[in-house]
């Protein structure tokens, strides 16, 4: 399957579930290099948040985006009034959200988001559609939370264990 190909239906995935959460969504259809404009690839929002989404899937550990593509989605979402957010999914794992600002940056102006950093950072697909609200192992600290729920964490932490399993455990 060709890169676009898988892009165009991770894209429709995250529009689907977006709907399903309660959004008012759209896939930009002329998002990318099919127009001049600059486009973000989903616009979303439930009345109160509204959401300007630059989607990227991939296979491998890292995904890295363009600069240019960044500022763009920032400089629409402003004049928009949108929150401008990355959306990455990796494969066997569920979407994850970054703003901007909370991705590395490269020497040479361009972004970068690894697996472990979306699982350890990112803001996961219930805490983003507001299902629920994400606790860090560094919040759960010595706050009393059993041994188990804490093994679960690191495991999910290390990516060792999916955030949908750990979901399914706690």
């Amino acid at each position: 399957m060709s890169a676009n190909r898988k892009g165009d239906r991770r894209e429709r995935e995250l529009v689907n579930a977006l709907d399903e959460a309660g959004f008012a969504v759209m896939r930009a259809p002329a998002s990318g290099s099919a127009t001049d404009r600059e486009l973000p690839d989903v616009l979303a929002g439930d009345s109160e948040t509204f959401y300007a989404i630059e989607a990227k899937s991939r296979a491998a550990d890292r995904i890295y985006l363009d600069g240019e593509e960044i500022e763009a989605l920032v400089y629409f979402s402003q004049n928009f009034g949108a929150k401008p957010r990355i959306g990455v999914r990796f494969d066997r794992e569920d979407w994850f959200f970054f703003h901007p600002a909370n991705l590395y940056q490269t020497d040479g102006g361009n972004y970068r988001v690894t697996r472990e950093k979306a699982l350890a950072d990112g803001t996961d697909f219930p805490e983003f559609v507001g299902e629920s609200e994400k606790t860090t192992l560094d919040e759960v600290g010595d706050s009393g939370v059993d041994e188990a729920t804490r093994d679960v964490l690191v495991a999910v932490r290390e990516g060792t264990l999916s955030v949908d399993d750990a979901a399914d455990m706690l």
